[in-house]
């Protein structure tokens, strides 16, 4: 048997331990001027990047510095170190800290109501895959509806396609217009797919709503269609949010889905892969009945607890978090002031290419995130 020496830790990458207060609401304002990054910092972060090559698609896999991957390492090395004492005495309570960061950040009630999986692909699937028992245990019944927006992610179709067409659900899609002038051309479409839905009184069970699409990439107005679908009795709302948190708004109470996930890896720094999905505890549509798709020896104890361990893996970058913000924090303006410089500067360059090609954007400027469509020259 194992033994080892109890210490004294900080939940840093480099050592840590359950003694350790972890929900104290994290930090989330800017330091001192005095103590921002600078130009040269900035470079030596990203140092390990090609320099041959110009990163301009950081919406698939992100761009994680190097300091949150020193401190991944750190995560890394102490498993390797003493995997034992890391499982039950550093693992819960370094997921749980991350998971009170993301709770503080998205403005959640409870930090139950947030869980740390791999990716926004796994998140739909727990969602997608609550909806399939519904129809198997006769909650919902065949032909009943599940709405999503055309523009939807493929992978997200496809467990769509998996979960809820295979259970017999009838899926309709909201047809959106390219370019997109306006988002009440959205909102329009919307009511228009909810009222087919509903025919020959049926019941829109699930509606599916992207906040930022890919391709091609629109910001969504997730407010006014979580609205709509309240007022229109749809059973339950998700929104897939892959590129959410460090390029929009992600405020829970106020975009207020039952569901609700965003990558970390993307617009938020973290190393590939971690996701967190938002549950809200205030409903009565059993919300506690979600489950990850990887059964381990946590399953039955709420989704949070079932995610922090599905067996023998590397969970770094879920407890790499608090290191994600410190990293955040020494930009003016932390994840605000990012947005804001990436936003700004993505609808100049798109602007500029406009006027010097000819063309027009896909959609319009406050509609645009941290990616920007531009028409090309024919």
């Amino acid at each position: 048997m194992a033994t080892h020496n109890r210490q004294n830790h900080t939940l840093n990458g480099d050592h840590c331990d359950s003694t350790i207060p972890i929900t104290k609401r994290p930090k989330l304002s800017s330091p001192s001027p005095a103590s921002f990054i600078t130009h040269s910092q900035i470079q030596s972060e990203f140092s390990h990047h090609d320099l041959s090559v110009a990163r301009i698609n950081n919406g698939s896999f992100g761009s994680c510095p190097q300091s949150v991957i020193s401190a991944q390492q750190r995560w890394q090395t102490q498993f390797l170190r003493q995997p034992d004492h890391f499982y039950y005495n550093q693992l819960k309570p370094g997921i749980l800290h991350s998971r009170s960061i993301v709770k503080s950040l998205i403005n959640a009630d409870q930090v139950d109501e947030v869980s740390l999986v791999d990716n926004a692909t796994t998140a739909a699937a727990i969602v997608l895959q609550k909806s399939a028992w519904s129809f198997s245990e006769g909650r919902y019944n065949k032909g009943d509806v599940a709405v999503m927006l055309h523009y939807a992610y493929g992978a997200v179709k496809k467990s769509i396609e998996a979960y809820v067409t295979r259970a017999g659900g009838h899926v309709i899609e909201v047809q959106l217009p390219f370019p997109v002038k306006s988002k009440e051309e959205i909102i329009t479409e919307f009511r228009k797919a909810l009222e087919k839905g509903k025919e020959n009184g049926k019941k829109v069970r699930l509606a599916v709503i992207d906040h930022v699409t890919s391709m091609p990439s629109v910001v969504i107005p997730v407010k006014e269609l979580v609205k709509i679908c309240r007022e229109e009795g749809v059973d339950q709302v998700f929104v897939d949010a892959a590129h959410g948190i460090g390029c929009v708004d992600v405020d829970m109470k106020e975009i207020g889905a039952d569901f609700y996930t965003s990558n970390l890896h993307k617009w938020f720094f973290s190393p590939p892969s971690v996701a967190f999905l938002y549950s809200r505890k205030s409903n009565d549509k059993g919300n506690d009945d979600l489950h990850h798709p990887v059964v381990s020896h946590e399953y039955g104890n709420g989704l949070a607890l079932e995610s922090a361990w599905i067996g023998t893996r590397d969970y770094s970058a879920q407890l790499v978090v608090p290191s994600v913000l410190e990293f955040i924090n020494r930009f003016p303006g932390g994840i605000d002031g990012i947005k804001k410089r990436n936003h700004e500067a993505v609808v100049e360059m798109g602007e500029m290419l406009v006027k010097a090609w000819g063309t027009h954007l896909g959609c319009p400027p406050e509609m645009c995130g941290s990616m920007i469509m531009v028409g090309l020259p024919v």
